[in-house]
């Protein structure tokens, strides 16, 4: 990395993509931030996180307000030297029109990004956040059948009808990552392409400033039986930690990671983590929330064993995925905040 090259990152107004800006800026990076609005820019600029990193010069924003559009990020990519494209539509709120809510904006957004990177000189990477759902099929995870995935797996599409948000979510994801490498192998663009496959990803959010929000994101698959909630639908149990995805994210423009190349991002080994042992990691870290009910860690959340191998990102990469009790102690205890905050 030279000092101070310029990157593209979309979707830092969400969970994963704002801790990719926050490590991006540490590791020394110039940021381009596109959103879809200036309030967006906004509470990006209002984060503690942020107003310790910002010189002045190293961040700025480009508001890209419809990113289905013809050539949407053509501005937006103009000088850069690496690209971060992580916004993607989430399945939150959504309950019908899967179609244009999840699949157009998840296709096009990739693509049209990918488009536009060959439209200008001087990009050298693309970086994607992917999913793991994108190389394991919707019926395996939950079937325990003993198959182990590492990524590596191309999934068919689901022609549909989409039964739920979930599933349009995961065909989504297949069908970025198949235009992705169909992109790569059709147009051989200067840059390289990597997709990044994070499982159930968990961490602070630090874009929640109301504990009444604290459910937004996938945090709250694992933090609800905290709350007390009795969930009897088994999850798979991959889950990875948010600062380990921002890491493989930002690590992917060094060089010396190889490039056109998808890494799964997964904890806990290939049978990944069970979601009950939550309950014990909060009764062991935070007895006296327990004691006075402000954590009840009384709910239930079961656990389909979904086999993942992320060891060849570990190797790559040099690091082993963090487990889930710094996962589970982390949002506990930004949960406890908020509740404090809020007096």
């Amino acid at each position: 990395m030279a000092a101070g090259d310029l990157v593209l990152i979309t979707g830092a107004s969400g969970h994963v993509g704002f801790r990719v800006l926050v490590f991006a800026l540490q590791a020394g990076y110039r940021a381009r931030v596109a959103v879809r609005s200036q309030a967006k820019a906004d509470d990006i600029l209002a984060t503690a996180s942020i107003k310790a990193l910002n010189s002045g010069s190293n961040i700025s924003f480009v508001i890209v307000p419809d990113i289905l559009a013809e050539g949407a990020y053509d501005d937006a990519v103009q000088g850069v030297t690496y690209v971060i494209h992580c916004a993607s539509p989430l399945t939150t709120n959504i309950t019908e029109d899967f179609e244009n809510k999840i699949i157009r904006p998840a296709l096009r957004g990739t693509t049209g990004i990918l488009e536009s990177a060959t439209k200008t000189a001087g990009i050298k990477r693309v970086v994607i956040t992917s999913s793991i759902v994108a190389t394991m099929p919707v019926t395996e995870m939950f079937a325990e059948s003993g198959t182990v995935f590492d990524g590596q797996m191309k999934v068919p599409f689901n022609p549909g009808p989409y039964q739920a948000a979930f599933d349009a979510y995961c065909d989504s994801k297949v069908r970025a990552l198949a235009a992705t490498h169909d992109f790569v192998a059709q147009k051989s663009p200067e840059f390289e392409v990597i997709n990044i496959m994070p499982s159930f990803v968990f961490g602070k959010n630090e874009l929640v400033t109301r504990v009444d929000d604290f459910a937004k994101g996938t945090n709250h698959l694992v933090f609800n039986q905290i709350l007390g909630v009795k969930n009897q639908l088994p999850l798979p149990g991959n889950t990875v930690y948010l600062d380990d995805v921002a890491t493989v994210h930002v690590r992917s423009l060094d060089p010396s990671i190889p490039g056109n190349q998808d890494y799964l991002a997964t904890s806990g080994g290939v049978e990944g983590n069970v979601f009950s042992d939550a309950i014990d990691i909060v009764n062991k870290n935070f007895p006296d929330a327990v004691k006075q009910g402000i954590l009840p860690n009384n709910g239930t959340q079961p656990t389909s064993k979904c086999l993942a191998d992320a060891s060849r990102t570990e190797k790559v990469f040099g690091f082993t995925f963090t487990g889930l009790e710094k996962q589970v102690t982390e949002l506990a205890q930004n949960y406890l905040d908020l509740v404090a905050a809020k007096g």
